[in-house]
């Protein structure tokens, strides 16, 4: 049997805030087994481009990412914030390594193509390739790798990537290691009805379910794209995906528990 090993994506908000980040840190650290925790930090970047007088444009969720912007995504993400958590990690007796996909060739990621409808991300990257065999040995080791979402495309160029997606892609390399639990934590309870009402938290979604609510519009916006990774983990064989409050994650039975079936 495989060892176990859970994955925690957790949003810009959380690790964001030195409150709510060292909540979040000691849960993790009281997570048992191995372990690795991919992060955001979306407001960070917003607010230091605004001191610095860039502009933060978006599309649908998503940054343009310049030049002047990867400069502050990368001291943000790379810089900043995960050494932030790295840092916490440490004070509670955990061996973390800070990284982001461009550290060992962990992570590949094509440039994004100018779209159909005329949009340029500019610098951002869809991942591409996964080295799962060269983290499960950082994993062996009894390191806790703590992943930025910026990714590389072999040729010299950082790129910012969408931190789901990372975490999913991360998931899926590493499900032929280990039995996989990934959970996406936040500030809500789970998947919601009625994203104003905590209370109508979805225990259980199927991909069936999932469509359903997609097509009524009660899914939408940023939970879409963090649903469709949930859901493809599962046909790479991640074991369990939950989606849950930040503050649930050392409890792992609350949140929507995803499911294709």
């Amino acid at each position: 049997m495989a060892e176990r090993l859970t994955i925690i994506k957790v949003g810009g908000k959380i690790v964001e805030s030195s409150d709510t980040l060292y909540r979040l840190l000691a849960d993790f650290a009281a997570i048992e087994g191995k372990k690795l925790l991919v992060h955001g930090g979306g407001r960070s970047a917003t607010q230091l481009a605004g001191r610095l007088g860039i502009e933060t444009r978006m599309v649908d969720g998503r940054r343009i990412t310049d030049d002047a912007m990867l400069d502050v995504v990368t001291m943000v993400y790379g810089g900043l914030v995960n050494k932030r958590i790295v840092a916490g990690l440490q004070a509670l007796g955990l061996q973390a390594l800070g990284m982001t996909g461009a550290d060992m060739d962990i992570i590949r990621s094509v440039k994004r193509p100018v779209t159909a409808a005329g949009i340029d991300y500019g610098w951002v990257g869809d991942v591409s390739r996964v080295d799962g065999a060269a983290l499960a040995r950082i994993i062996d080791s009894g390191v806790v790798p703590v992943v930025a979402p910026l990714t590389h495309d072999g040729h010299g160029h950082i790129l910012n990537t969408n931190a789901d997606t990372m975490a999913g892609a991360t998931a899926c390399a590493l499900a032929r290691h280990y039995d996989v639990s990934l959970v996406f934590c936040f500030e809500k309870e789970g998947v919601l009805l009625d994203e104003n009402d905590d209370s109508t938290v979805i225990k259980h979604l199927d991909g069936s379910h999932y469509a359903a609510l997609k097509a009524k519009g009660v899914i939408s916006g940023g939970m879409i794209p963090k649903l469709d990774n949930a859901f493809a983990t599962l046909d790479a064989g991640v074991v369990r995906v939950v989606i849950t409050r930040a503050a649930n994650i050392a409890d792992g039975s609350r949140g929507t528990v995803i499911s294709r079936q």
